[in-house]
């Protein structure tokens, strides 16, 4: 065989193989859309179950490989996000679950029966200030209470009953509740007290339990965990 002929006897087996892997990364790609799309249905109906409903529900498989970790039946990493949702109609910003070792079924794939389990699922939810404040007010009946981003902290703002208030407060989770750390002296003991005392909030999905929150970008973020997450098709 001349060299010609060698030279494009091995052009074609590049080309050929080039294809192949296109080919095959298509393939892959096209089967993590359609299980991503049966995971965010099957997270959204179970969310339901706790009154939480969103604009949207999206989620993404991380990872090396759809096809790979679908064989071994466990993804690395799922991120679920939930856009505008809204818990026991209390609207929220959104909502980021991580999803850490997660179990799927290969028949879940073509929408047949079965579990999806989860070794490890942390939870952000962001709430603006502004409704904090609305559950805060619920929770005391104190009318004219509300709450505002201010250079980076939190704000509680109070005007009644001849008192006008507008200090800074550093929120925490305490026995499930978020409380109101208010060290201004100029805070009246009876608004202090009731701050202190907690507010109720809404029941998170998934049985969700609170571990801390914080203000980041002008909202309040709440960060859970979600002891034995698992989700029923």
């Amino acid at each position: 065989m001349s060299p010609s002929r060698q030279g494009r006897g091995l052009r074609r087996l590049i080309v050929t193989l080039v294809v192949l892997v296109v080919l095959a990364v298509a393939a892959d790609r096209i089967a993590a859309a359609v299980a991503q799309n049966q995971l965010a249905s099957m997270a959204q109906k179970e969310a339901a179950k706790y009154q939480v409903r969103s604009a949207d529900t999206s989620a993404k498989i991380g990872g090396f490989g759809f096809f790979p970790q679908l064989f071994n039946q466990k993804f690395a990493k799922v991120t679920l996000t939930m856009g505008k949702p809204a818990f026991s109609k209390v609207p929220g910003e959104n909502l980021t679950v991580d999803m850490t070792g997660v179990h799927v079924p290969r028949s879940l794939l073509f929408k047949q029966t079965g579990t999806v389990t989860v070794d490890k699922t942390d939870m952000q939810v962001r709430l603006s200030p502004r409704e904090l404040g609305r559950l805060a007010v619920k929770t005391t009946g104190l009318q004219g209470l509300s709450m505002e981003a201010v250079g980076g902290k939190l704000h509680v703002k109070y005007a009644a009953n001849g008192v006008n208030l507008d200090v800074p407060v550093v929120p925490q989770i305490q026995d499930g509740k978020l409380t109101l750390d208010l060290s201004d002296g100029s805070v009246p003991a009876a608004l202090k007290s009731e701050l202190t005392n907690g507010i109720e909030l809404p029941e998170l999905p998934f049985k969700a339990q609170l571990t801390s929150v914080d203000l980041k970008d002008n909202a309040v973020v709440l960060a859970a965990t979600v002891p034995d997450l698992s989700f029923n098709h």
